[in-house]
């Protein structure tokens, strides 16, 4: 969700908003969010979104209890890790199924992490070809650490990356090397997490997760401290999370997550809302954020 794309106009031609990417996985539901994706978005002129979806984990039928983990009643798939060229046109075809469409617009390698060599050798390759193809559009990765994607900039011709969690108002880590990299090689960033998780959506009661775990207590304390600096500007801790990310000129997109249409038309009313300069002053001065960040009133 960016400022800076083309709205869409909402399937019921009720409303506009400024939401034109949509992002899945098979991993997510063990491929439940793609069809829910596929039967929302059939009532949708195909050009007016963008989908992205994700490969390296194949979906395999099975009988066994499956565990459910962050997932509300998964479809009953075992979920296995495959970077390879079968594993990764298999699992095109599948989501392709899925959701009901002939072509995806983004497809991002998921999470390769511990299999960074064939991801690069094999789902890269495949990934590629089918870029030439015109089955997806674009090709990239997706990972919550930002030094296994700077290396997928510089190893293969990638045209956009989804890091998760890494460049937000807590977690700037990405800043120094990767997004320039990024801009530099022309490579499109899609912020994935700019609540880290839940925290900076929170009332920062200490019950809120960071990067999918319980806050550490330093953590926290410089979420306050960033909170009592919007309270003093009168924004909402949410405003400046959603909008500092995408002050950033290699960002294109910011993932926010939602539960609800309400949640949805909050994350929206965030990005819109006017944010004064002296709030991001005084967030450098007080060094809660570098002061080489980008932000709204300074980014081109």
């Amino acid at each position: 969700m960016s400022p800076r794309t083309r709205p869409c106009e909402r399937w019921a031609g009720r409303w506009t908003w400024g939401c034109v990417t949509f992002d899945t996985a098979p991993l997510y539901g063990h491929g439940k969010s793609e069809g829910l994706f596929g039967r929302g978005l059939a009532r949708a002129q195909r050009d007016t979104f963008v989908l992205s979806s994700k490969v390296g984990r194949v979906l395999n039928p099975t009988t066994a209890n499956v565990d459910a983990g962050t997932w509300i009643d998964p479809l009953p798939y075992e979920v296995v890790f495959d970077f390879s060229r079968d594993g990764v046109m298999r699992s095109l075809e599948d989501s392709l199924r899925r959701l009901d469409m002939d072509r995806i617009d983004i497809a991002l390698i998921h999470d390769p992490d511990d299999h960074h060599d064939q991801a690069i050798s094999e789902a890269f390759p495949a990934l590629a070809d089918l870029r030439s193809q015109g089955v997806v559009g674009a090709i990239g990765a997706g990972m919550n650490q930002w030094e296994a994607l700077a290396r997928f900039a510089v190893e293969g011709d990638f045209d956009c990356f989804l890091l998760a969690g890494r460049y937000t108002l807590l977690d700037q880590s990405a800043l120094a090397e990767f997004l320039p990299l990024c801009e530099e090689r022309g490579i499109s960033v899609i912020l994935g997490g700019p609540y880290n998780s839940g925290i900076l959506a929170s009332d920062l009661s200490g019950t809120a997760t960071y990067f999918y775990a319980a806050t550490p207590p330093e953590v926290l304390h410089r979420a306050r401290e960033i909170k009592t600096v919007c309270d003093r500007h009168e924004v909402p801790l949410k405003a400046a999370a959603l909008q500092f990310g995408l002050a950033h000129p290699a960002v294109a997109a910011t993932i926010p997550g939602a539960q609800s249409v309400a949640e949805v038309e909050e994350n929206v009313a965030m990005v819109q809302l006017p944010i004064p300069g002296a709030l991001w002053d005084e967030l450098r001065g007080q060094h809660l954020i570098p002061a080489e960040a980008p932000t709204p009133s300074t980014a081109h």
